[in-house]
């Protein structure tokens, strides 16, 4: 196994990473900003690098300042945790040419995966069904015109190069065509350095599934089932759970079954994440987008397959054989993943602030992933992210009951929190029907 490890992130995921280090006995090693210096993840690790000034770009996406760390720590591994440089293909080559190990897919498979019409094009080729749309970016507004009318509208204007909900907009017509290119045009290239733009078909009605895949050591890629990720604003996810209640048994097997081709057509090695559509009345699903590194949302697959997603993360890495019987993967239960954001509940605004109050619940299926504690403070230089509120039992009605009573004791002053939409959420008889799709929120408001 691994002996000492980077982890080239921070608040809530940066603490869950070096929780499992410490599990297998691995010399952990945290790198933080100037803002983040009393958070959890910093005093918990056996040793902390402060890498730059709040600004992400000078601190958590400061390669050399990373690297240097690594180096002057002694760490054999770097793992990136999401976002930041979790899916930067350079980063990770940079990493493995300096003789460090890369805890996460290879560098061919990131870029494989990270521009989406390519993407989509390797899943097509590779007979993982994708939703009607271009194959190669609109170069122009004159050419996405043209697209739309043949795809059909409404359409979903996206940066080919975005994730995480973010570059897209929605055209009904032309004339909201026209507008949504130049904005989502703009936005790409402001955020991403890269303006391309693909246009492919909205579905008024759909869910948002996906499917954790891993690839092991020995060149197998194997699926730990799916999770229903539908509960969003802003395309951007609040709630998760699994198993999806809109997939059946067989649809399942069809899932499953075309996210295994997936990594398989790129040699995907570690843990990733094939995201999909489904249409509910057809149960047609269509590929969205393979996200190569680990998911927020990945402690509700642990529950219910009985997996440490980071520990296998590491074992790939390692070279080792899986700690679980890849040929026995079953789920057992449900679970259910509560994002608490520093935002408020109605809007969904963000309200960073300085945390006067922080009791996290407790009890029988109940785990919270939290990057603060109480005296820390939640500035506005990264993602609203405060901790995530896992919950499991025996079947969804459990984990939702387990759900209501841990959001109800969970107390938080100071900054903004969402914590009162769970309520609300918890109480929907559209979402405790499991009958609802990415539209939910936008009808509660």
């Amino acid at each position: 196994m691994i002996e000492s490890l980077l982890v080239a992130n921070r608040g809530e995921i940066a603490r869950r990473i070096i929780r499992t280090g410490r599990r297998l006995g691995i010399r952990t090693i945290a790198v933080h900003s100037e803002a983040d210096g009393a958070l959890p993840f910093v005093t918990e690790a056996d040793e902390a690098v402060c890498v730059g000034p709040a600004n992400p770009a000078q601190s958590y996406r400061n390669v050399e300042a990373i690297l240097d760390a690594a180096r002057s720590t002694g760490a054999q591994a770097i793992h990136p945790g999401y976002g930041f440089l979790s899916e930067n293909a350079d980063f990770a080559r940079t990493v493995e040419g300096s003789g460090l190990i890369w805890v996460g897919p290879g560098a061919d498979a990131i870029t494989a995966m990270g521009d989406k019409i390519n993407a989509r094009n390797l899943m097509a080729a590779a007979g993982v069904p994708g939703a009607p749309g271009t194959t190669e970016p609109a170069a122009d507004l004159g050419a996405a015109v043209v697209a739309a009318a043949e795809i059909g509208y409404p359409v979903m204007v996206k940066a080919a190069a975005g994730g995480g909900g973010m570059g897209m907009g929605v055209a009904a017509d032309e004339a909201a065509l026209r507008t949504e290119y130049d904005k989502v045009r703009a936005f790409a290239e402001r955020m991403f350095g890269d303006g391309s733009v693909l246009i492919e078909r909205y579905f008024p009605r759909v869910r948002h599934v996906e499917v954790q895949i891993l690839g092991l050591a020995d060149g197998r890629v194997v699926a730990l089932g799916e999770r229903e990720c539908s509960v969003q604003r802003r395309n951007q996810k609040l709630v998760e759970e699994s198993p999806s209640p809109a997939v059946s048994p067989e649809l399942r097997e069809r899932f499953l079954a075309a996210a295994v081709r997936a990594g398989e057509a790129v040699g995907y090695r570690n843990a990733g994440t094939v995201e999909c559509l489904l249409d509910p009345a057809s149960e047609e699903f269509f590929f969205l987008e393979m996200n190569t590194r680990l998911q927020v949302e990945h402690p509700v697959t642990e529950y219910v397959y009985g997996v440490d997603l980071v520990e296998e993360q590491l074992r790939v890495a390692a070279g080792l054989a899986p700690a679980f019987d890849p040929d026995a993967l079953a789920p057992r239960g449900h679970a259910i993943e509560l994002r608490i954001n520093a935002e408020d509940p109605k809007r969904f605004l963000p309200g960073p602030g300085a945390i006067t109050t922080w009791n996290e619940p407790t009890g029988a299926g109940v785990r919270v992933d939290s990057g603060y504690v109480a005296g820390n403070t939640v500035t506005p230089f990264y993602d609203s992210l405060m901790a995530k509120l896992i919950v499991s039992g025996d079947t969804r009605e459990e984990a939702v009951e387990r759900a209501r009573a841990a959001v109800a004791q969970f107390e938080i002053a100071g900054p903004k929190c969402n914590l009162p939409f769970f309520a609300e959420l918890l109480e929907n008889p559209e979402f405790l029907s499991g009958d609802y799709d990415t539209g939910i929120v936008s009808r509660m408001r």
